[in-house]
């Protein structure tokens, strides 16, 4: 009797497809070293949570804007703290109304939220601006979240908005000058030029649990 009990499969002959060229506003270009613009941003701030900006990763494309969130440890239980929209949590339901609303304006007045669905979808260039979000997560009254913002802000101020009814934070708008941004951009480099998308489309979060976007291949 044979002591291998699996045949090794022969090697394909077709070679593996390349992977196709990510669009700008999916995320960061591959390859890419962003400029960082440490904004330090409060947005709103009460006895039972805060919402603040950590920091910028701006690229010749768009940019990464850091959200930070904190609850009063009372109010952790009480309190759903992530930015990635309306979705079920163990136990209960957020919704719109009590859910942690985040959004960006530009100076031309186009904008976007994190209520407006999972992300760009379809192949075409979106005709809006994009609020993409990345990687985050938390836990013990402490959270984090990622967002893609495609593209660039035109010259101005640049709005973050946040408004939260379960936490009694109304609605806040804190600027920025675009500017912040536009030079943070300008201090990227691009280490691979020719590096191609290595993003296949799943996301992850050190909380107990995943939020996955509809269209993701990993669900």
């Amino acid at each position: 009797m044979s002591d291998e009990f699996f045949d090794r499969p022969a090697p394909s002959e077709d070679p593996a497809p390349p992977r196709p060229e990510q669009p700008p506003w999916a995320g960061p270009p591959s390859g890419t070293l962003p400029g960082v613009a440490p904004v330090e941003l409060v947005l709103a701030s009460n006895e039972r949570a805060a919402v603040s900006i950590g920091r910028c990763s701006a690229y010749p494309t768009g940019f990464e804007v850091e959200v930070r969130v904190l609850v009063r440890g009372a109010e952790a239980q009480e309190l759903d703290p992530s930015l990635n929209g309306v979705y079920r949590l163990p136990g209960g339901r957020t919704t719109f109304e009590t859910m942690l609303r985040f959004g960006i304006e530009f100076s031309d007045g186009r904008k976007a939220t994190n209520v407006g669905g999972r992300g760009p979808a379809g192949s075409g260039e979106p005709p809006n601006p994009v609020l993409w979000g990345m990687g985050g997560g938390g836990g013990g009254g402490r959270w984090r979240q990622d967002f893609w913002v495609w593209p660039l802000p035109p010259a101005g101020p640049v709005r973050f908005v946040c408004e939260w009814p379960a936490a009694g934070i109304s609605m806040t708008r804190q600027s920025i000058d675009a500017q912040v941004l536009l030079d943070a951009a300008a201090r990227a480099r691009s280490v691979f030029p020719t590096e191609p998308a290595s993003d296949d489309g799943c996301r992850w979060s050190s909380s107990g649990f995943t939020v996955v976007r509809a269209d993701d291949p990993c669900e």
